[in-house]
């Protein structure tokens, strides 16, 4: 059988849909990183506090969390252009709003987190959309695929609920999807080096709230760009509510190998993007540059693990770049010089790449009408914990400073991934996240 996610990303730009796709999403992505800085420099400056700057940037995933409770069950059960266009456009005028003389501290919070809560359904239907379109699968007017596969997570050919046939068999044929998926975060990786290094090159130019207009405008071109995408019926028949959502949620949740991969793709991730949230507060003047090192490590490693690491290599590297993702950051409280902290910052990033073999797993163990969902619900899990993180490191700071901070984060980091290697490989036959030798060679 050929390796398809050895696939090349020049045929990925082949694939019908996949341009715009991608363009739409680096067009949000890029305006994501302007607001972001410019946002979090407007209230460091207005409030001098490293907690409020943090959570300023990162306050929208706070209410990633609601949206995913809520409203999930619609990143399968909605049009995929119509509501990514349409979330664009939001985004666009509540950045605008953020700009507006005068605007009240609560009010810009009371926005942000209205942003969280709307982005909750983004990522489950753009990543859903992404799956559907690398996957190449038929898909009727009513929502089943030509399998036969409903909306409750079982195929009429007796798939269960972990994706897997009455064989054993991976039924999801996901073929590209994780090429797919590493081309997006190299791309988000140079959209956030070029939209901090722009971001923080503007600010010396202009005023936060011009940035902000700029941002708005950034999030409108996305708009026009998920209109190129074909128009597609919903993945899954029946209507979005809060009840498919809470069913759909708990299917997930309820195998246990799943529930490991949520957590290992959440909360490492999250304490270390904590660290992050406080670059402003820990050097005011070089914060674009620290941003910039992150995304530049990040892409380092989405390039080595989605085109260069060996197939047979990728699934037992998972918790080792984990462990790197983190351990920099721990001397980060002897305050070294900034050529130092930069590279520090940019080696640690290259452990981001984790997610791309934990998403890989996740994929495998989840039936394909609900990946949208399965996806959705990693993405919003995973913002909600960088928001968690990004308030606990700016109250950590506030008490000591946020050098000391970023090193009590990374090693939370640490700790909770050392704690989920050991509860997976308990009664897993394959060794959970960091899966035996013997088993690897099995498969």
């Amino acid at each position: 059988m050929p390796d398809t996610s050895r696939k090349s990303y020049v045929d990925l730009f082949r694939t019908p849909e996949f341009s715009p796709l991608f363009l739409s999403t680096s067009a949000g992505i890029a305006a994501q990183t302007v607001s972001g800085l410019a946002l979090g420099t407007l209230v460091f400056r207005a409030t001098d506090s490293p907690l409020l700057s943090a959570v300023s940037m990162f306050g929208p995933a706070l209410a990633q969390v609601v949206g995913a409770t809520l409203f999930l069950s619609g990143a399968d059960r909605l049009a995929p252009r119509a509501t990514l266009a349409g979330l664009s456009l939001a985004f666009a005028a509540a950045t605008a709003a953020l700009a507006l003389p005068g605007l009240p501290l609560w009010a810009m919070f009371a926005i942000v987190l209205a942003e969280g809560l709307i982005a909750s359904l983004g990522g489950g239907v753009r990543w859903g959309l992404l799956n559907e379109i690398l996957a190449g699968d038929g898909r009727s007017e009513d929502g089943r695929s030509e399998d036969g596969r409903s909306e409750d997570g079982r195929s009429e050919d007796g798939r269960n609920e972990d994706g897997k046939d009455r064989e054993g068999r991976n039924g999801d044929g996901k073929g590209g999807y994780l090429a797919g998926r590493s081309l997006f975060n190299m791309m988000s990786g140079i959209m956030q080096i070029t939209g901090y290094a722009a971001g923080g090159a503007l600010l010396t130019l202009l005023a936060p709230r011009l940035c902000l207009l700029l941002a708005a405008g950034l999030y409108g071109t996305a708009a026009c760009l998920a209109l190129r995408l074909t128009r597609r019926p919903p993945r899954a028949s029946g209507r979005p509510s809060v009840a498919a959502t809470h069913r759909t949620n708990a299917l997930l949740w309820r195998s246990a190998p799943r529930r490991h991969v949520y957590l290992a793709l959440w909360l490492p991730n999250g304490l270390v993007v904590g660290c992050e949230s406080l670059y402003v507060s820990y050097d005011p003047g070089a914060a674009g540059t620290l941003f910039a090192c992150a995304a530049l490590g990040m892409l380092a490693g989405d390039v080595a693990v989605g085109r260069l690491l060996p197939v047979r290599l990728r699934p037992r590297l998972g918790i080792p770049l984990l462990v790197l993702l983190a351990a920099p950051y721990l001397v980060l409280f002897l305050r070294p010089p900034l050529p130092l902290t930069a590279v520090l910052v940019a080696l640690a990033s290259v452990g981001f790449g984790a997610s791309l073999v934990q998403q890989e797993r996740l994929v495998a163990l989840t039936p394909g009408e609900l990946a949208g969902h399965a996806l959705g619900l990693h993405s919003a899990g995973m913002l909600t914990t960088q928001g968690v993180a990004a308030a606990l490191a700016g109250t950590v700071a506030q008490f000591s400073s946020p050098a000391t901070a970023m090193t009590v984060m990374a090693a939370g980091s640490l700790a909770v991934t050392l704690t989920l290697t050991v509860a997976s490989r308990r009664n897993a036959a394959d060794g959970g996240l960091l899966p035996r030798r013997e088993a690897r060679a099995a498969a």
